[in-house]
């Protein structure tokens, strides 16, 4: 694609809205971990929802999170959350080898659902939980809060609009130190430990939103003793014949960025490119920057408030999925992350 000559070459504006706008909801946290804590602070300070209840296995430590955040209720089971007549919505924030059951679980108590990343443990998994939302009729998402970020969509209106011209490759890497010294978690094979589905997840999901669904994927890793992943390094083909090369590691702190090549330019993503705070830039043929907009949100705004805000969106509206990270998208990138797993040799207990 040769862009017309009177077409300049400049970033589109993002078209996201300001989270505060979104309707208020109700939600409920299963699981208060870390990344629990990260969402109910996105809420309380860039949402007009709100987090009325959390459920933990320990009503102690359900209710140790609740006075941390000021949320009325605690419960000591999942199921009592669930069964929150108050509760609007389920967030999870459990291990991922626990996704599935907990959507489930949700699922089955009529309650709409949003699953952090990765969604499940496998793509088997993810279509079993959207087949049981579809069966209720409720809405589920992939809570992949970078899809939902204001640079992610200006990233989506340049490939939608050919402003790079003919895509030719996506790089994208994401590494931190997170192994051996990092959360246990990450370790555990019955906990589907490993850097993919806690890291490689991010340049999986980037690829998958410029090229779409590969038409092959090629990977080699690094095993740890219990067989995990440390380190995967992945080539997957777009239907068009754009590549990707992607790179996760749980080992060692790598750059975090992402490259979107075109034939006319390229976009450069820095600074974390899967964070609210990475700065793009427009690079054209000549190798001359020609447009950048540095990253960073607002002092009332989170970067999870925006994935807060565009559930609650489609809950008020009556969508059972939302069009920024599709259902068909979760599946395409599990099933991405499966053929990395079976390559690579990951094999989680039970599977």
């Amino acid at each position: 694609m040769t862009l017309p000559i009177d077409v300049p070459l400049r970033l589109p504006d993002a078209r996201t809205p300001d989270p505060h706008d979104a309707p208020p909801i109700r939600w409920g946290v299963l699981a208060p971990g870390g990344i629990a804590r990260t969402f109910a602070d996105a809420v309380a300070v860039g949402t007009a929802s709100s987090v009325v209840a959390v459920g933990s296995r320990s009503r102690e430590r359900a209710q140790d999170f609740a006075d941390e955040f000021a949320i009325p209720r605690a419960h000591g089971s999942y199921e009592e959350l669930v069964a929150d007549d108050e509760v609007d919505a389920v967030y999870v924030a459990s291990p991922h080898s626990e996704h599935r059951d907990h959507a489930l679980l949700a699922i089955g108590a009529g309650k709409p659902v949003l699953v952090e990343k990765a969604f499940t443990r496998n793509a088997a998994e993810a279509r079993e939980v959207l087949d049981a939302a579809s069966a209720k009729g409720v809405l589920v998402v992939e809570a992949m809060w970078s899809r939902f970020l204001p640079h992610y969509d200006v990233v989506r209106h340049v490939v939608e609009t050919g402003l790079v011209g003919e895509l030719v490759a996506v790089f994208a890497d994401h590494g931190q130190r997170l192994f051996p010294d990092g959360p246990a978690r990450l370790s555990q094979p019955e906990l589907a430990g490993g850097a993919l589905l806690d890291l490689g997840v991010y340049p999986v999901s980037f690829a998958d939103l410029v090229l779409g669904a590969p038409t092959s994927v090629s990977a080699t890793g690094t095993l740890t003793d219990l067989g995990v992943d440390a380190t995967s390094t992945v080539t997957v083909t777009g239907a068009g014949g754009a590549h990707g090369v992607l790179s996760c590691t749980m080992s060692g702190v790598t750059p975090c960025t992402a490259v979107v090549a075109g034939t006319e330019a390229r976009l450069e993503l820095s600074g974390s490119f899967y964070g609210a705070g990475s700065t793009i830039r427009l690079v054209d043929r000549s190798n001359a920057v020609v447009d950048e907009r540095v990253g960073g949100l607002p002092e009332d705004v989170r970067g999870f408030s925006y994935e807060a805000a565009e559930f609650a969106r489609c809950l008020v509206a009556g969508e059972t999925e939302s069009p920024l990270v599709p259902h068909a998208t979760t599946v395409r990138v599990m099933e991405t992350m499966d053929a990395v797993r079976r390559q690579v040799g990951v094999v989680y207990p039970g599977e």
